[in-house]
């Protein structure tokens, strides 16, 4: 018996050992992402991971796994290590839409726990600045008095822009038909090219080529101005009270990581995103460094939910 407690008194300090590996010494961490390279998701986690390691006095990498919109990733989250050694950043949608729009969901969303809001931003809706419409006002003219020219594109179907699309033509009292593109960049393209008449894309993917005069952004969500855009109007002031919502990255633990370890990493993210040099970073971008408790968090997701689920439904877009 001596034995036996002895052993399981060992076995029991060499777990906690490994556990504690995982918080202190030399081992990386790891930021995952579920985009490729290069896009918004990837650049918020390696500026942020640039001064995580200063931190946590030890390597912090930012891993890319991307497809699927991120579902892929944040399915695989559960069976990661919940030791503090991998956290996840993914959109609004991962929360929000995506339990909606998909019958069979491959993630439960109980199953990304919550660390902290790490970025949000504003949804846009421009125009090629040549052949489209000059403001707001001339395209709510153009698609009320010319049903073929009632079009908007998005870079997915059944992605938030989406659903933005859908809720400007309701204001309007227009059925507008949804364009969706494989992408933001295909996107741009196309409405620089004069089709579709109107896209709704972040404001990041959109913000380089309205300021080379390739793009008109026409409105922007949010209830006060994108400090990019001065003179660009909210749906909030055009009368458009239901599209305020921003879009938003999060980071996510997998589930089963101690309370402690998310404290700890809520607050490393909370210095970072203060920095002044992390916030000079994304401005540019159009994303505005914001942090939470993991509560706010939480609560920002199911208020959108709210808002979100009547429109989706009420549009029948759904995906088996």
């Amino acid at each position: 018996m001596f034995r036996i407690t002895r052993a399981l008194a060992a076995l029991c300090l060499t777990l906690a050992a490994s556990a504690a590996s995982a918080q202190a010494g030399d081992s990386p961490v790891r930021i995952v992402v579920g985009f490729p390279p290069g896009g918004s998701a990837d650049t918020i986690a390696r500026v942020v991971a640039d001064k995580l390691k200063d931190e946590f006095k030890r390597p912090v990498i930012v891993e890319s796994r991307p497809g699927a919109g991120g579902r892929i990733l944040a399915a695989a989250l559960k069976n990661m290590p919940n030791d503090g050694s991998v956290m996840m950043i993914g959109p609004e949608a991962l929360v929000t839409t995506n339990p909606f729009v998909f019958k069979k969901l491959s993630y439960e969303v109980s199953e990304l726990v919550p660390v902290s809001l790490v970025a949000d931003f504003p949804f846009a809706l421009a125009t090629g600045a040549e052949l489209g419409p000059k403001n707001f006002a001339e395209f709510a003219k153009i698609v009320r008095e010319n049903p073929k020219r009632a079009d908007f594109g998005s870079p997915a179907a059944g992605s938030p822009l989406h659903f933005v699309g859908l809720m400007v033509g309701r204001g309007l009292g227009v059925d507008m038909l949804h364009v969706p593109f494989q992408g933001g960049a295909m996107l741009v393209t196309a409405l620089i090219g004069g089709q579709p008449t109107v896209g709704v894309n972040t404001l990041t993917d959109m913000i380089e080529m309205h300021r080379s005069g390739k793009l008109r952004i026409l409105a922007v969500t949010g209830t006060q101005r994108a400090p990019l855009l001065p003179d660009v109007p909210t749906f909030d002031e055009l009368g458009f009270k239901q599209v305020i919502r921003r879009g938003f990255f999060g980071m996510y633990a997998p589930v089963g990581t101690p309370s402690g370890v998310i404290a700890k990493w809520n607050a490393a993210l909370r210095n970072v995103l203060q920095m002044p040099e992390v916030r000079d970073r994304l401005a540019p971008l159009g994303m505005a460094a914001r942090s939470s408790t993991p509560e706010e968090l939480t609560k920002m997701a199911r208020e959108d939910a709210v808002i979100w689920e009547p429109v989706i439904k009420a549009s029948g877009f759904s995906v088996d």
